[in-house]
């Protein structure tokens, strides 16, 4: 069986054919009611969530993939505890700027404020008990939280990321991890932006320089890469 994912580019991924349970790590970033709900942070912004509902089936697939065969998972959400204390006054001023402040009460409860139901993972993508969430005060899911530890105590060394949105969260969870030696696969349809020119230029800016920060693919072909596995 192959180890790795030839149609990713330039190269195929991961680079040296380490594809197995025991290194690679889906993550799944910020899948939650804020950012895809009606009255969520987003949509309290003004952007359509038609672009991120579309997302939901495909990692619904992805996230059963991995399941299936036993490669570890981790979500994260972005939020902060009801004190606050972690909302810089600038990230406050900029989130009452844009209309959506950061604490303010909506239909979800205080906009990303764990705890709150717009926080939560939506229902489609819960994680199992054994799959943990990481907690994240920023857009970076390694800065102020315990993932490199996690990933490193289980020996892993590759990560499949996705989720939203590509231009913040994903990318700058992305080049963390390439900044700590990680090899990076982006799913191309397992991301979104409010629209499609910041996708593509999110994307772009991961496969700059012969991939600087990450190879990228499509959903389907990791799929079947990871279904590879129950065979085994």
């Amino acid at each position: 069986m192959s180890s790795q994912i030839p149609t990713s580019t330039p190269y195929t991924w991961p680079h040296d054919s380490s594809l197995s349970p025991s290194t690679t790590a889906l993550i799944i970033i910020d899948m939650q009611r804020d950012f895809l709900s009606p009255g969520g942070y987003l949509h309290s912004q003004g952007y359509s969530l038609s672009r991120f509902q579309a997302l939901i089936p495909r990692l619904q697939s992805l996230l059963s993939a991995f399941r299936a065969a036993s490669f570890p998972i981790y979500h994260t959400s972005e939020g902060h505890l009801p004190h606050m204390a972690t909302v810089s006054s600038r990230e406050k001023h900029r989130s009452s700027v844009n209309g959506a402040q950061i604490g303010s009460q909506g239909p979800l409860g205080k906009l990303l404020i764990r705890g709150e139901k717009g926080h939560d993972i939506i229902p489609e993508l819960y994680p199992l008990e054994n799959e943990p969430v990481i907690c994240k005060p920023g857009r970076g899911a390694f800065t102020h939280t315990e993932l490199d530890a996690m990933l490193r105590c289980r020996g892993i060394r590759n990560l499949v990321v996705c989720g939203v949105t590509a231009d913040a969260c994903v990318n700058s969870t992305v080049r963390e991890a390439s900044d700590r030696g990680f090899d990076v696969l982006v799913l191309e349809d397992g991301v979104e932006s409010v629209n499609e020119e910041l996708k593509k230029w999110s994307l772009e800016a991961i496969r700059v320089e012969g991939r600087l920060f990450g190879v990228t693919a499509q959903t389907a072909d990791v799929i079947r890469a990871v279904e590879s596995w129950n065979d085994r």
